[in-house]
């Protein structure tokens, strides 16, 4: 569901208001206590009692709860009179099948729990999966992690078991495929069976391209969807390929390979992350990050702070640039660069959140 604007959190003089992309203040700082803006409201605190405010800065929904969850798929976990339940963006209290703890949703599902078990249910309070799991991992697009006794597999947002659960550990799933462990084996779930990639004693979850990192020998390099290895394990520590570059750590330096293997990036970087959709990279230089283009230029220069954007789908925190705009630190102040390096209304702030 898309909103006409996003809107980034930020604290300034003591007060959290709200700034829209081009640096302006959408909502200015007068709150005390407040959250980021999630399916178009924000929780905020007034006189003890928390309610929601929309993009405008207009109440939506009064502030008449003890505690109160971030909105997604139009329903809330909020607490009042020590009583937890769902309500809609009107306010209104929304029955759901009987639960012994209160999930928020996560993009159309919500967990239920029943004694020591976990269930799924969409926002109509229809039951998508039976309470029969003993856990369910989020999900990460249609398809989360579930174990079942002590063995893991894949169901979909339908509730359907895409991997019955017979594996030790299982990754991702990913154009059809997961990474899982069976036994001491480490290989790939590939329609429904398992190849084992001989020596290999860790994969990690795929990220954006069709290729992972895996380590053997105390070496890590990259296989594909088939197992088969792209690049060699020879390296200390890698990250994910985004944009056919990937980070790698050579020699204490960390550069940028190509998918054949081949340094693109010269390894000289005392820390580097993966490039945005963006095209850009946040790399260390002494003890401050800057960004680089996929030419290795610098555009951006050295001197911020940065810090993971906040939870990840994936074994990568993204770090730096999200949809044209980077979170970062200077003098201990908290903003926000465009991709041309200009801080966002040349403002800082005490604290600032990503755009939601």
């Amino acid at each position: 569901m898309c909103f006409a604007q996003e809107l980034a959190l930020v604290k300034q003089n003591g007060k959290i208001g709200y700034i829209a992309k081009n640096g302006s203040f959408a909502i200015k700082p007068q709150f005390d206590k407040a959250k980021s803006f999630s399916d178009g409201l924000a929780a905020v605190n007034n006189n003890g009692k928390w309610g929601f405010i929309n993009t405008k800065g207009e109440w939506a929904i009064p502030a008449a709860f003890d505690g109160i969850n971030d909105f997604n798929s139009g329903l809330c976990v909020v607490e009042k009179d020590k009583k937890y339940f769902y309500i809609n963006k009107k306010g209104e209290t929304v029955t759901t099948p009987a639960t012994d703890k209160y999930y928020s949703f996560e993009d159309g599902v919500a967990f239920i729990k029943a004694g020591n078990k976990i269930g799924l249910i969409n926002p109509k309070g229809e039951a998508v999966a039976k309470p029969e799991y003993d856990v369910i991992k989020s999900f990460e697009g249609n398809y989360a992690r579930v174990k079942s006794g002590v063995k893991w597999g894949i169901i979909d947002k339908a509730g359907k078991l895409i991997i019955e659960p017979q594996y030790d550990e299982i990754g991702n799933y990913f154009k059809g495929v997961a990474w899982a462990r069976n036994g001491e084996a480490f290989g790939l779930v590939i329609a429904g069976k398992f190849k084992p990639v001989e020596g290999v004693d860790k994969i990690w979850d795929f990220h954006t391209q069709d290729i992972t990192y895996a380590r053997k020998e105390k070496k890590i390099g990259f296989i594909d969807l088939k197992g088969n290895w792209v690049i060699e394990p020879r390296f200390d520590k890698v990250r994910a390929f985004v944009k056919n570059l990937a980070p790698v750590y050579e020699n204490k330096k960390w550069g940028y390979i190509n998918t054949s293997g081949a340094f693109v990036i010269e390894p000289k970087y005392n820390d580097a992350e993966i490039f945005s959709q963006d095209g850009l990279a946040p790399v260390k230089i002494d003890d401050n990050w800057g960004f680089i283009d996929a030419k290795g230029t610098l555009v951006i220069p050295a001197k911020y702070g940065i810090t993971a954007n906040g939870f990840s789908l994936f074994g990568d925190d993204p770090k730096g640039f999200i949809k044209g705009v980077a979170r970062v630190k200077s003098d201990k102040k908290w903003g926000f660069l465009d991709v041309t390096g200009k801080p966002l209304g040349d403002q800082w702030y005490d604290n600032a959140e990503l755009f939601n």
